[in-house]
């Protein structure tokens, strides 16, 4: 699935490189032509007042008149020799220059950067001339701004595929995983009514009770494994169950399998009833899952620690180890799938009680604190 979603996000972002280089080259020839042709336009628009200014012939007033109407998108001002305004502009709303006296300034200097004037002689002797100070006409702006824009629009685009991909990766890895859980229970199911066979006729057999019983203890273990793979996929039962009953179980038979260097402690304030709506085979995964994983953590010595707080809104499950800790940019990694730091191991547990937690519980499951050499703890979040 990561290198589907590599490839398609290679695939996504060279094609956005691919259109944006090619909208901003032309983007830019187009508003060079534009500025190129703005030039002229001003020229000849000064011209024209330079004409107006010296003739008396109408013909020719008409025309320079005609000329200097057309101009109606690019802004002009219009300067002495010392660029100080005349009060003459084009294209430039009065009311912007009625609310700052300095307003005609600021644009000279403006448009001074995007342009060169343009000098227009008003008298020879003595040698006069008036500049004309001229900015971007709205349409030279939206070309030039126009590679921006689409460069968010595609953006935009590949995070939307991107995102849609995800979803449709993750729905389709979910189906997957339920689907193996609902086999291997299925798969369970006969080995497990076979040995039940076998453990009842162990019991009328005289002398075998005692070994019957623990044969059962484990079949019986077996049945829950295998209800539990059964529920993946399924939308749950929740019950309100009392969490602290719940958790000593499971700590108890954990305990059972541990070496005896390997302390279990449980706190909870003084409380003896925290109740919360769970499903209690898949909790007791979840709760087993983490404190298996702290027992891996401590190689046969240390403590674990179950901290139980009850909160007005939420109740805190805190599962704590003295173990190997974890490095911080592992705090995420430990949840995806396939990832292990052990020898052995598919690296799936802690993926699955996210999922158990996060999905059928909607509650929160993440790594609280952890240190190399010193420990980690869990925090289990249930809304109440």
């Amino acid at each position: 699935m990561l290198s589907t979603l590599t490839n398609w996000r290679t695939i996504l972002s060279a094609i956005a490189i691919i259109i944006v280089s090619g909208t901003i080259f032309y983007s830019n020839y187009l508003s060079g032509k534009i500025a190129a042709d703005e030039r002229q336009k001003v020229n000849v628009w000064a011209e024209s007042l330079k004409t107006r200014s010296t003739t008396t012939d109408e013909s020719a007033l008409n025309l320079t008149n005609l000329i200097a109407s057309e101009n109606d998108d690019i802004p002009i001002i219009e300067t002495d020799e010392k660029n100080n305004p005349t009060g003459n502009y084009f294209n430039i709303p009065a009311n912007l220059i009625k609310a700052d006296s300095n307003y005609l300034k600021k644009k000279v200097a403006e448009f001074k950067k995007q342009h060169k004037c343009i000098k227009v002689e008003i008298n020879k002797s003595p040698l006069l001339f008036n500049n004309y100070y001229y900015g971007d006409s709205e349409l030279l702006k939206e070309v030039r701004y126009y590679p921006i824009v689409q460069l968010f629009i595609v953006a935009l685009f590949i995070i939307v595929t991107l995102v849609a991909i995800s979803i449709r990766n993750k729905s389709t890895q979910n189906q997957v995983w339920a689907g193996m859980a609902k086999e291997t229970a299925h798969q369970l199911g006969t080995p497990i009514t076979s040995l039940e066979g076998w453990v009842e006729m162990l019991r009328e057999s005289p002398g075998n009770e005692r070994i019957a019983t623990e044969i059962n203890k484990d079949v019986e273990r077996l049945k829950l494994v295998s209800d539990r793979f059964g529920k993946i996929g399924s939308k749950p039962q929740l019950d309100r169950v009392n969490i602290i009953l719940q958790i000593e179980n499971i700590v108890n038979y954990v305990k059972k399998i541990a070496p005896n260097k390997v302390n279990f402690l449980i706190t909870d304030q003084g409380e003896k009833e925290v109740n919360a709506m769970i499903n209690a085979p898949l909790f007791d995964w979840v709760i087993e899952n983490l404190l298996k994983n702290a027992l891996d953590a401590l190689d046969g010595h240390g403590t674990i620690t179950t901290n139980i707080t009850n909160n007005p809104a939420d109740i805190y499950i805190d599962i704590t180890d003295t173990g190997k800790g974890i490095i911080k940019k592992n705090f995420q990694n430990v949840f995806k799938p396939g990832f292990t730091t052990k020898k052995r191991g598919w690296g799936l547990g802690l993926s699955l009680s996210k999922r158990i937690i996060e999905q059928y519980h909607k509650g929160e499951l993440f790594v609280k604190a952890s240190e190399p050499g010193k420990g980690t703890t869990f925090r289990i979040v249930l809304k109440k």
